[in-house]
């Protein structure tokens, strides 16, 4: 068992500073190089920046942006040993880089209209990893996962074949060999590109419990799997015909095997269901997600998923009448599944279980304030030009055995500029490389920069009193494929009775369109929804105006307004999930 640390439970409370936890001992365990053990950690406040909907019996489902591991850091002060159902469909190793397709919204656009295919690829998240720091993240992950999992709890881990033998291995290290319940097969359908190898064809789902106790609704397996089949229309698990496999159905039915065929992936997942997801590049079929939570959880059950992706765990929990808590380290995701919670809220405000329309809570874990455009144009500049970063030091990395010095990215680079960074030099460093040999240069040093002054290389070779080698590199000149984050700009206009968007310029995103050729007719075309809280205060965001139009439709931008009307302040998300927000009165 887990050492527990006494919480209080005192939810009022943030202060708590450790919480330990220790693996289970005396199983097998798989090692690999930089294994860390994983005892303890820290506890990371959560700040509420937007609601969404009502309550229900005081409950609102909750959505994190941060880092899955400190986003479980936090609520293991209020959710240790409470979650019901965990479902995760993790990053697989894959060594691929996930895109997005992003289209212009509407059909305005000429040459949208004129060549469908052309739209721009935005990177989602990168699954590439070096040596084994992927089983290191996951290990981490999962103890944390454990903690949060009641006695009577499940997981499931979806993974594939590039990490699933290791991945069993770790699971049974934290969880024990004797929880394992099954691994689930799903089966692919489809070509493939696959000629020197058995096609790979199926995904694995680890099942896990966390104590002797756990829910498993066989009645509702059964119900499940004769309705998946009824509607497919395909031939049955064992080959047979579907409806001859049916008749030897008894009346309470089958409970599914192990290996399901009727699950589809990529292209193949219903239209409705890939746009409800904003076509997020690792969508899955919401039908894993029904049957896993059917069977294995009761109404009002709390389910998580840490990897919420496009929300395709909060949606169906959502109507099946589960409560919820989700998270994700990708704006994009936590844009994508507001969206889509957003319309699932809509269509059951008259269902009888309340918690189907019930509302949720946006959280920031750990990213307490909004970027500025400095800081994310060197993090863009230090992964652009590949630098290794540097900690404690005045420069910000290496490249190609230089000392890399980023230089204010909002203007030229100045003498002045050039001057502060002579100052900052490790004089104690270099006299003593003189002392040894008067003519040896003593370091290497690559300035980037937004534009210079032409002489600030012989000015620094004037100025410094060591030897050392300098280069400039001009992003003006030599950087032309980096974009850089550039804030949103809007025009919006408030009467008495009506509020209108009449420009909108998400700058970043135009400069992607301008360098692929695109070019916007409609500030509209470039919106993903528009929200709007007519009694802001001043701190959490509820917005009672919301436009999420259909795909092929575009946002209205005049908006009616309340006489009860107060303080005022509007989000726009663009297409790239980057959102502009502005009070406009108080």
């Amino acid at each position: 068992m887990s050492e527990q640390v006494d919480l209080g439970i005192d939810n009022t409370v943030d202060n708590v500073e450790e919480y330990k936890f220790e693996p289970i001992k005396g199983y097998p365990m798989l090692n690999w190089k930089g294994k860390r053990p994983f005892r303890s950690t820290r506890y990371f406040p959560a700040q509420l920046k937007e609601v969404h909907g009502t309550d229900v019996d005081g409950w609102l489902n909750k959505i994190f942006w941060g880092d899955n591991i400190q986003v479980m850091s936090h609520l293991l002060k209020t959710y240790r040993g409470q979650v019901d159902l965990i479902y995760i469909d993790p990053p697989f190793d894959s060594k691929a880089d996930y895109k997005k397709k992003i289209k212009l919204k509407g059909t305005l656009n000429t040459k949208q209209l004129l060549n469908d295919s052309s739209f721009l690829e935005e990177k989602q998240y990168s699954d590439i990893w070096s040596n084994d720091e992927y089983l290191q993240f996951m290990y981490e992950r999962l103890v944390l996962m454990r903690e949060l999992l009641s006695e009577s709890g499940s997981i499931f881990l979806h993974c594939d074949w590039h990490k699933v033998h290791h991945l069993r291995c770790i699971m049974d290290e934290i969880f024990g060999p004797d929880n394992c319940v099954n691994e689930i097969v799903i089966c692919y359908t489809g070509p493939t590109n696959q000629k020197n190898n058995f096609p790979r064809k199926h995904d694995n789902i680890l099942f896990y419990k966390r104590g002797n106790e756990y829910r498993f609704n066989s009645d509702e397996a059964r119900v499940t799997y004769v309705k998946s089949n009824k509607a497919t229309g395909r031939t049955s698990l064992a080959g047979r015909a579907e409806d001859e496999y049916l008749d030897q159905l008894d009346e309470n039915g089958k409970i599914i095997e192990d290996y399901w065929t009727d699950i589809r992936s990529g292209s193949h997942i219903p239209k409705q269901i890939r746009e409800a997801g904003n076509n997020y590049p690792t969508l899955k079929d919401e039908k894993i997600l029904e049957r896993l939570i059917s069977i294995c959880t009761d109404r009002n059950d709390l389910v998580f998923d840490c990897f919420m992706g496009s929300g395709t765990t909060q949606a169906v929990a959502q109507k099946l009448g589960r409560r919820f808590i989700g998270a994700d380290i990708n704006l994009g995701s936590i844009q994508t599944t507001t969206k889509r919670l957003r319309n699932i809220i809509d269509e059951n405000l008259n269902d009888e279980d309340e918690l189907k329309s019930c509302g949720f809570e946006l959280y920031n874990v750990n990213n307490y304030n909004i970027f500025k455009n400095p800081v994310q144009a060197k993090e863009l500049l230090i992964e652009a030009l590949e630098i290794d970063k540097l900690s404690g030091s005045y420069f910000d990395g290496m490249k190609d055995g230089r000392k890399v010095k980023i230089m204010p990215i909002n203007r030229i680079a100045t003498k002045k500029d050039v001057s502060d960074l002579i100052t900052n030099l490790d004089y104690k460093a270099y006299e003593k490389e003189v002392e040894t040999n008067p003519n040896k240069k003593v370091d290497d040093i690559l300035l980037v920069c937004m534009g210079h002054d032409l002489d600030i290389k012989p000015h620094f070779q004037k100025e410094c009193p060591f030897n050392i080698d300098i280069e400039v590199y001009d992003i003006l000149k030599e950087g032309s494929g980096i974009v850089f984050k550039r804030d949103s700009e809007a025009s919006i206009e408030v009467n008495e009775s009506t509020l209108t968007v009449n420009k909108f310029y998400p700058n970043t995103l135009l400069e992607k369109l301008r360098q692929d050729g695109t070019e916007v007719e409609d500030w509209r075309e470039t919106v993903e929804s528009i929200m709007i809280d007519t009694n802001y205060d001043g701190s959490v965001f509820e917005p009672s105006i919301v436009d999420i139009p259909e795909k092929k439709e575009l946002v209205r931008g005049t908006y009616e307004l309340t006489d009860d009307a107060g303080t005022i302040a509007i989000k726009i998300t663009d297409l790239l999930s980057e959102s502009y927000f502005e009070v406009l009165n108080g």
